[in-house]
């Protein structure tokens, strides 16, 4: 089964972050907030902006999107207009 976004939107997947504290304690997925940058795994062919294209890492809003479970795998379907910069490098 696949994602297939509609509108204006993309479909991101949570980059894994391994947090550290100053003193070398490692916390869980937990106890962190939840990051911002994301994998774009879909685009909707109604998406204007071409430097969004599957692949890429983007950062999103804090409190956007709406979380779904597919397979056993987390995402996120994201408004472009809530997408904030494009990771390069």
């Amino acid at each position: 089964m696949t994602l297939k976004p509609i509108g204006e939107r993309i479909v991101v997947k949570m980059v894994e972050v391994e947090e550290k504290t100053a003193s070398g304690i490692v916390l869980p997925s937990s106890a962190q907030e939840k990051p911002q940058v994301a994998e774009v795994v879909a685009v909707s062919e109604e998406v204007k902006d071409s430097t969004i294209k599957v692949g890429s890492k983007v950062i999103y809003s804090k409190y956007s999107g709406t979380e779904v479970k597919l397979d056993k795998e987390e995402y996120i379907i994201v408004k472009t207009e809530d997408v904030l910069a494009v990771v390069e490098g």
